[in-house]
């Protein structure tokens, strides 16, 4: 009885080593023909649902990868060539198909016993047990982070390129933490800047 039973609970173990990175599902737009060099500045978009002192630090992100691209930040003070309007947004949802039990053990058992006779008589009897571990607790929840960049040209307002790149990640889990969400995101989205424009791709 040993064997059958270990083997039910090495099935209902989680395949934590089994993980694979989350891959980006990245948009962009652009003009026919989008600018590639000039100053830009960083700035918050109107609405930015994710408002906390942890701004700069996406704007740095979104700046260094911009800078790979060709562009230059604008010196403290001074008029920029172009904006980059930048939000960043988190969602949570649950995951998992029961999110509401906690009960980490399940057992069930079934059985049947019954008696016979034959020229010395005699019994019999059976007896099924079958158990299910579970030692991943609660499921955790899966967190989407969405990045949405803007470039504007300065002088008019005019849109000349923006982005929205989105990726998920089991919450607690380091993809899953703001910062190296954030540039993930800035890397696949503005990497390989402009990009096709009106077509969705992936990035892995």
């Amino acid at each position: 009885m040993t064997k059958p039973v270990l083997l039910s609970a090495l099935l209902a173990l989680p395949l934590a080593a089994c993980t694979t990175t989350a891959p980006v599902e990245v948009t962009r737009f652009h003009v026919a023909d989008p600018a590639r060099t000039g100053t830009v500045a960083i700035e918050e978009m109107p609405g930015n649902p994710d408002v906390s002192l942890e701004f700069r630090t996406y704007a740095g992100i979104v700046s260094q990868e911009l800078q790979r691209v060709g562009f230059t930040p604008a010196p403290a003070g001074a008029s920029s060539d172009y904006v980059a309007l930048v939000s960043l947004d988190r969602s949570f949802r649950p995951s998992g198909i029961d999110n509401g039990s906690d009960r980490p053990v399940s057992v069930g058992v079934g059985g049947g016993f019954g008696s016979g006779g034959g020229r010395r008589g005699g019994s019999f009897g059976g007896l099924g047990v079958g158990v299910g571990i579970n030692l991943s607790g609660k499921p955790k929840d899966i967190v989407t982070t969405q990045m949405h960049v803007q470039l504007r040209r300065r002088s008019d307002s005019a849109a000349v390129w923006e982005g929205r790149a989105s990726t998920q990640a089991k919450q607690g889990s380091p993809a899953a933490q703001p910062v190296a969400a954030a540039q993930k995101l800035a890397t696949a989205l503005i990497g390989g800047y402009p990009g096709e424009s009106g077509r969705t791709i992936t990035v892995k």
